[in-house]
């Protein structure tokens, strides 16, 4: 695999960050304070990664425009409650990353978090200088969709063959598949392995640091 990829892009949320069960809880927050039945936890991480709107419209879709709203808006109050920092990368995850770069490839993020989220992530982690560019859900098409992806390789000028996607969902995967190029799954996230290898991945990684001996 030496030399495959100039540019590998990764999800954020359960890929990098070990942040599922927070979103997951946070979601299932929402929910309850809303007057919904509560989802159950898988429920709520198989949502994870889509959009926010998306999200909530999979898990309560009998909410109307204004109740979603008001879903978002609990579940962003309750999600920024807590203060993330680089302690809550995957372990190793962020010398993998420095390495990568230094090593000459093209890193980037596609995520389902909207601007804010990542913005405030990336400065929490200080880890805006790694990435060349940056997707989110809010500002362009909501995975599955390969709109992020292939806005990403455009800014970067990357050939699909040259491009690998990381993540830890369906929703990761799939969005690769879509744009016809190739992945590797995570295990440490929301999805099973099982759940992964309905798309084909290159391989599924215990661990997402476990990427430097696979490439």
């Amino acid at each position: 695999m030496n030399n495959k990829f100039d540019l590998i892009i990764f999800d954020w949320d359960g890929t990098l960050i070990n942040s599922i069960d927070w979103i997951a809880h946070c979601l299932q927050k929402a929910g309850q304070v809303c007057g919904f039945i509560i989802p159950e936890l898988q429920e709520a991480k198989n949502v994870i990664g889509l959009s926010i709107h998306h999200a909530m419209l999979a898990l309560f879709p009998d909410a109307d425009k204004i109740i979603l709203e008001k879903l978002v808006d609990c579940y962003s109050q309750e999600y920024f409650s807590k203060q993330l920092s680089r302690d809550d990368f995957f372990p190793g995850v962020y010398d993998m990353l420095l390495h990568l770069k230094q090593s000459g490839y093209q890193l980037a993020v596609a995520t389902g978090k909207n601007r804010l989220g990542l913005e405030q992530a990336l400065s929490a982690t200080d880890t805006r200088d790694l990435f060349c560019v940056t997707r989110c859900a809010d500002e362009t098409a909501s995975k599955p969709d390969p709109k992020m992806l292939h806005e990403i390789m455009d800014h970067t000028n990357t050939a699909k063959h040259r491009t690998l996607m990381v993540g830890d969902s369906v929703h990761d995967l799939q969005m690769a598949s879509n744009a016809q190029i190739v992945s590797v799954g995570v295990l440490c996230g929301s999805h099973t392995e099982d759940f992964l290898q309905q798309h084909n991945p290159l391989a599924c990684l215990r661990q997402p640091t476990e990427l430097l001996d696979f490439i």
